[in-house]
């Protein structure tokens, strides 16, 4: 289960990142979404993972299966688009949450930047505010707005997969 909010963000926060992640991904549908992505943390190992995603905004069903880089290397093969392109940044939050920012497709005209923040609980992520210094910067809420996804991104960007 995933349950996180989401914000269309301008760059980076002026905090400090504890880690940087470098991903490639794609998308086989986007209704469920099912995707394949390559995760490399800075200086350290890549992983290789396929996800589903059902429905939802908030909360939704999420699984994720890793996979070795010879099968993610045949399945992105499959793909009828080129992978997106992600930087991810992550922050430490009050309350042992984390505030992840993804610079998306930095060298295209169709880049951008969102947050998200990842709650282990429903009440929690309805109640959270977030902390004075990013008020401003988390003031563009999408969580659950249509074609606010990345898998919306894709099918908007790349061929279409429905």
């Amino acid at each position: 289960m995933e349950i996180e909010r989401r914000w269309l963000v301008n760059g980076w926060p002026e905090l400090e990142s504890s880690s940087v992640i470098f991903m490639d991904q794609g998308y086989f549908a986007t209704r469920p979404a099912v995707r394949v992505r390559r995760e490399a943390l800075e200086g350290g190992p890549c992983q290789y993972i396929v996800c589903f995603k059902g429905k939802g905004g908030l909360v939704r069903e999420e699984i994720e299966l890793p996979v070795t880089e010879a099968q993610y290397q045949a399945l992105a093969g499959m793909l009828n688009g080129p992978m997106i392109q992600k930087e991810q940044r992550r922050y430490p939050l009050p309350g042992g949450l984390t505030l992840e920012v993804n610079q998306v497709d930095k060298d295209l005209d169709t880049g951008f930047f969102y947050a998200e923040v990842e709650f282990p609980d429903e009440e929690t992520a309805q109640a959270w505010t977030p902390p004075t210094e990013l008020t401003a910067y988390l003031s563009r809420e999408t969580t659950g707005q249509p074609g606010e996804s990345m898998a919306a991104y894709w099918a908007r960007t790349r061929h279409s997969c429905e």
